[in-house]
């Protein structure tokens, strides 16, 4: 029964996650083509402060992911503190997992869902920025390709 409970719960939160990701990336997108349309600077220095968006905006994306793991965490009772939980999500999130807070043996396929889960929203969120680096970073192609 706790297994099912991990599942869904995790089911749950990767489908929220990838929610806020999709609007998110669109958000970025149209902050993006604002800058571009109405920013005008020369040379470099727009498709500078266009990256800049990208990136500022893809960690605010991943950052509102990890605070909601963290609140599900704090919710269901699985750290004692908010600030733990958020330090655990952190570092489960981002597959770097120090392993100095661990997961009561109950949670331990949720915190495992959010690792995976993690992975897959960087992984994305890199191919984003790839892709906008070469629409109008300094990476376009022809350019340097």
């Amino acid at each position: 029964m706790n297994l099912l409970l991990n599942l869904a719960l995790g089911t749950l939160m990767i489908s929220l996650t990838v929610v806020i990701h999709t609007f998110g990336l669109i958000g970025v997108t149209r902050v993006m083509s604002w800058i571009i349309d109405r920013i005008r600077l020369h040379g470099h220095r727009s498709r500078i402060l266009a990256m800049n968006t990208v990136v500022l905006g893809v960690f605010c994306v991943l950052t509102a992911e990890v605070w909601l793991w963290a609140l599900c965490y704090r919710l269901i009772g699985f750290l004692g503190d908010f600030s733990t939980a958020l330090y655990f999500s952190t570092v489960t999130f981002s597959t770097i997992g120090y392993g100095d807070v661990i997961p009561h043996p109950e949670w331990r396929m949720l915190a495992g869902l959010e690792g995976v889960s993690g992975f897959l929203l960087i992984g994305w969120s890199t191919a984003y920025l790839v892709a906008a680096g070469i629409r109008v970073g300094p990476f376009r192609s022809g350019e340097h390709f």
